[in-house]
Formats: C-alpha cells, structure tokens, sequence
C-alpha cells in the first residue's frame, strides 16, 4: 500500500527510480574530479557576486545626481497660501484690517484676493490668499514676526493656515 506522498511523486515523476552516487568514505577519486572543476572555474572574474561598483557604474551614478539636483534648482519654489485673519471682536474695522494685513511687504511675497467670512454673532473673518517664494518667506516668521506685532496686532488677534499648496 502506498502513501499518498508515494502515490504522488509516483504519478508526477513517472519511470524507473534511479540512486544518486554520493561521495563517501570509499570514492576517494570521486572526490577528485570535482575539484579539478573549481579550480576551472577560479578563472572567471567576470561575474560580480556581491554588486561592487565598477568606474563606469559610479560615473553614471554621480551624473544622475547631478542632474537630479540641476532638476530641484530648475524648480520654482513657490507656494500658495490661504490664510484666515481673524479680528478681536465685532467693531474691529476690516478695512483697515485688511490694510494693516497688506501693509506688510517683503521680497518673494505676493497678496492676492481676499473676502470676509462670517464667524458668527457679528463676527467676521478674512480669508486671504499669498504666493510665497519658499527660499525667501517663511510662512511662521510672516505670521509671528510681522502680523502678530505692533502696529498690526491692533487689528490681528489671530492668523490660521487653511490651505499650503506647493506650486
């Protein structure tokens, strides 16, 4: 009776088994023909088994770095920006807030549209978009260094990033 492990190599593997010869105690020149091979085979440099890197392979890298990096530099470094300003209290006048917001200038800084939103009770606040130059303007030193301090801050009582988009 056959094991179903039989019954299936028997079935996938059709004919005659035939025994392997393995060198043992007793094959002593057996032994020896294989050897004679490998030494045959230590003559082939030409296949690089661990990847080292030929001159050619590092040339080819670095010039893949460097057009990498001209890619980033070709790149414009800008973002746009949507910005809640939101006012103390409902008299704050938002004409002269949104004054008060554009009177800040710096290089790489462009304002664009702006429109009031209402908060609720009276309450209203401006949403305004900028375009930045990324290697110029810092959004947190625009907010913190120039909307957050006087004169400015008379009007300002807080600014929220709505929307970074990289252009």
């Amino acid at each position: 009776m056959c094991s179903w492990l039989m019954c299936f190599i028997c079935c996938r593997f059709p004919g005659k088994g035939v025994g392997v010869n393995l060198p043992g105690a007793g094959s002593a020149p057996a032994a020896a023909a294989p050897a004679a091979e490998v030494a045959k085979d230590d003559d082939d440099d030409d296949l690089d088994l661990f990847g080292d890197e030929t001159e050619e392979d590092k040339k080819a890298a670095d010039e893949r770095a460097a057009a990498k990096a001209s890619a980033k530099k070709k790149e414009s470094g800008k973002s746009s920006v949507l910005m809640d300003v939101k006012p103390w209290d409902d008299e704050t006048d938002m004409k002269k807030l949104e004054e008060a917001v554009r009177s800040v200038q710096m290089e790489g800084l462009t304002w664009g549209a702006s429109k009031l939103v209402p908060v609720g009770y009276g309450i209203k606040k401006m949403t305004i978009m900028l375009t930045i130059v990324d290697d110029l303007v810092s959004i947190d030193s625009l907010i913190e260094d120039h909307l957050m301090e006087a004169p400015i801050n008379e009007y300002v009582q807080s600014c929220d990033i709505v929307a970074f988009n990289k252009i």
